[in-house]
């Protein structure tokens, strides 16, 4: 699941996703209703792809937690975030056994229930796949340096030759 490029404002309901970068901020289109808003660099903006959940073996990424929930789901909705607390809780148990339950409080399960609900809705929840984008250089263009490689061997890129006044 791509969270690359969704948002959550703070002070403003839903998801959005990041349209286009300006000098003073940027252009966000509502999940909910796909309206364009502007925001600016003052804004509390939280990129879904930095969020993590706190774990007792550490902090695992929001995106994994969402992947966990889509599997348990078959990419279906999961359960409403308006549940009564004792069953959200129970319900991410079965999402994320290990989640820190001193840390992870019932107010931030609701939250990634509804957001991922919201995702869901608009068709974002996928399976993960890498895409390369550039080509990997061929092995022979790689050359390998080593403390015994003498600097002689290592070929540096050809400099251009400047042009002389005569």
């Amino acid at each position: 699941m791509n969270l690359e490029k969704i948002l959550s404002i703070s002070g403003k309901p839903g998801l959005y996703i990041l349209r286009v970068q300006t000098r003073t901020g940027f252009v966000a289109e509502s999940l909910v209703d796909g309206k364009k808003i502007t925001v600016n660099l003052k804004s509390n903006v939280s990129l879904l792809s930095e969020i993590s959940v706190y774990t007792y073996e550490g902090e695992k990424p929001l995106s994994d937690v969402m992947q966990k929930i889509a599997d348990k789901e078959n990419k279906g909705q999961a359960i409403s975030h308006k549940e009564d607390n004792a069953k959200l809780t129970a319900y991410f148990k079965e999402i994320l056994p290990d989640y820190d339950e001193e840390r992870v409080y019932p107010s931030d399960i609701k939250k990634i229930l509804n957001w991922y609900n919201m995702l869901q809705a608009k068709g974002l929840v996928t399976d993960e796949v890498a895409v390369a984008t550039e080509e990997a250089p061929a092995a022979e263009e790689l050359v390998a340096v080593t403390e015994e490689t003498p600097i002689a061997e290592v070929k540096a890129p050809a400099k251009k030759a400047k042009a002389t006044k005569e």
